[in-house]
């Protein structure tokens, strides 16, 4: 993902507990301290709302793959803004792992570094943080879950880490002992060292012994502190064949950010380092990855930190038994103008090892592949004679057909690509046969990999359905047409006509690099127009049929970005108000520029009079009568700090809801019914950064009002059918799926549906079980049994036709621990039971038993255990009734 989404760089962090499955905090010690109860909402919490995305399927850069070396099937990725994630076999998708992230603690969605235990697997780790300068005011963490990701646990670290920085491909940065697995190692940036922890991640402390923070910057000059940063200690490799089970092992090495001492190692459990003697410089050590087996550690070298610079690169080969270093590059220097990152070694197959140009964008990525260790090598691609090309695999992303981009390049280039920024690079310890690989754009993978060597072409597709990892900067549902339009950044947007299909092509003619703002015509919904960055322009387009296809607009001069842009209520007018330039209106052919309001006002348009526009800008509210082409200020007094976002009601001219402000100035939502004329603040809503409107609520009038708010003390998605009167949570502690400030909307067509913008997630929407809601899958809190020592919450994560993926939360609510568990339920619809993991199950008729695993029985109190299944439906599938959890048996 290159969004780096400054405007987050306002929000204020605040310490304490992280409620719901991240259950545990720390201070600046790097110490846990005791979980804390979660602060208590005097709002209504509303249990009938299932989560989904909105399928796009990837979208954003995956920097990591990590394979558990002792057990198959079990995989993980790391995102640099959206979270982690766990492979799921039996579906072949991504379940995510870090939904329960809060608005205080946003930036730990940001992934920069994850380790799965080998001795252990049902141990995993994920250290996390966005940004190391001040855009995330808020420390780094070191995550750690004993089943699998379901329910984590947190030690705050007292510097920051930046899973969104330049080098954010580099890595491992996190690691776990392979025989003495309560002993972890992290390395992190900005001059803060090698940390270690000798308690399963529970405590952290810096490694004093290793003295070379790695002082590498981007670019020095950057004021910012983005480029800027020091890129740390980057990764750490354990080699397994110096140890023995239960004692720590003894040999390491380490990746440093320093061109001229890029590796180190420890031959004392990493009580003494050493700069590893003889090592090439010059460049940097991306990776490092030992194939014990043969005693060789292989290392990719670039001459930048990437993910998507790097001009020259190298690659190794370390003996570690003679300390010979030998140059394997698949390519000499001299000819590279690329980077090498992406590396990995086939477990299967000893001498098997491929590397990455990940930093090669025209006219394609290049994966490289040596089945002698090195001495020789055979290509992906090649030329034939230039500009032809002959590849060894063929690409097939029917299941996610817009990876072609709409694209129609010439020779040497194709569609899709091969990748870009592929930093991560897995053949799977298990399976000579299957690879994964991430790009800026998705996950590949293959199932065939071992055809490479006999010359018969092998087939690469995504390997990404679960995997969300859009950044959503606006977002519309009409009332007739497609439900939903998504403004998106680095892919521009889709018109969705289904939630659960991937649409064939993103927004093109012309394709954005990022839509900024979307909007249609409240009458005549297939005028469709939006806007957007574009290196040389043109950042505006226009539709006619709803968003399925655009002509590109004019630009008056001096626009640099998209800005904000508003569609008439029955489309004969528009009003853009771009970067670099003022406000302007037209008809869809040449602008005009508009008086009386500020450049850089947010602009939107009343949804009854085509001829009324409103504008915000710095606490003062503006409207224009003449179709924008002059604007006259109206209310003032209003939040003049931080974001503000406003919305005209569908169906009543003048009324206007507005939210936004920062927390140390106004912040919270306002309501105006006269043109914005005057705002009334809406009582107890302490702060709110998004307002939408959805159908109203059966037997109401007023429409059903969305936003992501404070409100008695809880920050969440709230929903009111009694506008605005009083507020119902309509998400939890599970779903909280970091910043959610940026757009929402309710669906105007189905009531209590709500579709939410979240920076790397992707689009989530929720529906409700709820009398005229939409089709659900629902929650039911469970039957608790006698003396209410058992809390359960059933939810259906995916589904599609015929089958589904379900997660069951038990949450001991009793002042003892339990000593084992199990859970009953029927079955309303006939569905069957699958597979399940984390529990036991016996399914006899519709009745469904589930019991503890041997290893997760024990639950103290006030904690919570998970399991998860897949199942078979016919017809419908509602949730289960009765169900019944019985502790301590």
């Amino acid at each position: 993902m290159r969004s780096t989404r400054h405007l987050l760089a306002g929000l204020a962090l605040t310490a304490g507990l992280l409620a719901g499955p991240l259950a545990e905090a720390a201070p600046a010690t790097a110490a846990p301290t005791p979980a804390e109860p979660a602060a208590s909402s005097s709002t209504a919490a509303a249990s009938s709302y299932t989560w989904k995305n909105v399928r796009i399927d990837g979208g954003g850069f995956v920097p990591g793959i990590v394979f558990n070396r002792t057990e198959k099937n079990l995989v993980y990725a790391r995102t640099d803004i959206g979270g982690a994630y766990r492979w799921n076999q039996a579906t072949t998708s991504w379940t995510p792992l870090l939904d329960s992230v809060d608005w205080d603690h946003w930036g730990h969605t940001g992934v920069v570094g994850l380790a799965s235990d080998s001795v252990d697997p049902d141990r995993v780790y994920a250290a996390v943080g966005t940004y190391t300068n001040d855009w995330d005011p808020g420390n780094g963490a070191v995550l750690r879950s004993a089943d699998r990701g379901a329910t984590w646990q947190r030690t705050d670290l007292p510097f920051k880490l930046g899973g969104n920085m330049p080098g954010r491909g580099m890595g491992e940065r996190l690691a776990v002992d392979p025989h003495r697995n309560s002993v972890l190692y992290l390395g992190t940036p900005s001059g803060n060292g090698l940390w270690r922890s000798t308690d399963s991640g529970v405590t952290w402390s810096k490694v004093t012994s290793f003295t070379n923070p790695g002082g590498y910057q981007q670019d020095p000059t950057d004021t910012s502190g983005y480029n800027s940063d020091e890129q740390g200690i980057v990764w750490v490799t354990f080699d397994e064949s110096t140890g023995t089970a239960g004692s720590a092992t003894g040999t390491i090495y380490v990746g440093v950010g320093d061109k001229q001492n890029a590796v180190y190692r420890s031959t004392d459990a990493g009580v003494t380092w050493s700069r590893l003697p003889g090592q090439p410089t010059g460049h940097l050590a991306h990776k490092g990855v030992l194939d014990a087996e043969n005693g060789y550690l292989y290392l990719a070298y670039s001459d930048t930190a990437g993910p998507y610079d790097g001009g020259k690169g190298q690659v190794w080969r370390y003996a570690t038994a003679t300390g010979a270093w030998t140059d394997i590059s698949p390519v000499a220097e001299a000819d590279t103008y690329y980077g090498f990152s992406g590396l990995t070694v086939d477990r299967q197959r000893p001498g098997t090892v491929m590397v990455s140009g990940y930093s090669s964008w025209y006219p394609d990525t290049q994966i490289f592949r040596s089945t002698d260790s090195g001495r020789s090598w055979t290509r992906a691609w090649d030329y034939t004679s230039y500009p032809n090309r002959a590849d060894r695999y063929t690409m097939d992303v029917s299941s996610v057909p817009w990876l072609t981009w709409g694209a129609s390049p010439a020779p040497p280039e194709q569609t899709p690509k091969l990748g870009w920024m592929t930093e991560a690079l897995e053949i799977d310890p298990f399976d000579s046969n299957r690879m994964m690989y991430g790009t800026g754009a998705t996950v590949y993978g293959t199932q065939d990999l071992g055809k490479w060597d006999t010359g018969t072409p092998f087939t690469i597709r995504p390997m990404v359905r679960g995997l969300e990892e859009t950044a959503v900067l606006d977002l519309a549902s009409p009332p007739s047409g497609a439900p939903l339009i998504s403004a998106l950044g680095d892919i521009g947007g889709f018109r969705h006509t289904d939630l659960a299909t991937v649409p064939s092509m993103m927004f093109t003619g012309p394709n954005f690099t990022s839509t900024t703002s979307v909007d249609f015509a409240e009458t005549t919904p297939g005028t469709v127009v939006r806007a957007g960055n574009l290196d040389g322009g043109p950042r505006v387009a226009f539709s006619t049929d709803n968003g399925a296809n655009w002509r590109a607009g004019q630009e008056p001069s001096g626009v640099t970005g998209g800005g904000t842009v508003a569609a008439g209520a029955d489309g004969g007018r528009f009003v853009w108000s771009p970067a670099g330039t003022g406000v302007h209106t037209g008809t869809g052919g040449a602008w005009t520029a508009s008086t009386g309001i500020p450049a850089g006002a947010t602009v939107e348009s009343d949804r009854v009079d085509p001829r009324t526009f409103y504008g915000f800008a710095s606490g003062t509210f503006y409207a224009s009568t003449d179709g924008g082409a002059s604007f006259t200020a109206r209310a003032t007094g209003l939040p003049a700090k931080g974001d503000v976002r406003f919305k005209a009601v569908p169906g009543r001219k003048g009324d206007i809801w507005l939210s936004g402000g920062a927390p140390d100035a106004g912040y919270g939502l306002w309501h105006s019914t006269d043109g914005g004329a005057a705002f009334t603040r809406v009582p107890g809503v302490e702060q709110a950064d998004t307002i939408g409107f959805g159908k109203a609520a059966p037997g109401a009038a007023y429409p059903t009002l969305f936003s992501s708010a404070k409100i008695g003390g809880v920050r969440g998605i709230f929903r009111s059918t009694d506008a605005g009167t009083s507020w119902v949570r309509v998400n939890d502690d599970a779903h909280q799926w970091g910043w959610t400030g940026g757009a929402i909307t309710g669906d105007p067509r189905v009531y209590g549906r709500v579709y939410v913008s979240t920076n790397g997630r992707g689009i989530v929407y929720g529906d409700t079980s709820e009398t005229g809601g939409g089709d659900g899958g629902g929650t039911d809190p469970g039957t608790p049994p006698a003396g209410g020592a058992c809390e359960v919450a059933y939810r259906i994560t995916q589904q599609w036709q015929g089958g589904f993926q379900a997660d069951v939360t038990l949450t001991n609510t009793s002042t003892t621990a339990w000593t084992g568990w199990k859970l009953g339920w029927d079955y309303p619809a006939g569905q069957r039971v699958g597979q399940m993991w984390n529990a036991a199950p016996v399914q006899a008729g519709t009745a469904v038993t589930a019991r503890n695993a041997d290893w997760n029985g024990t639950v103290a109190a006030g904690a919570s255990v998970s399991f998860g299944f897949t199942g078979t439906w016919t017809g419908t599938n509602p949730p289960p009734t009765n169900l019944t959890c019985t502790p301590g048996t």
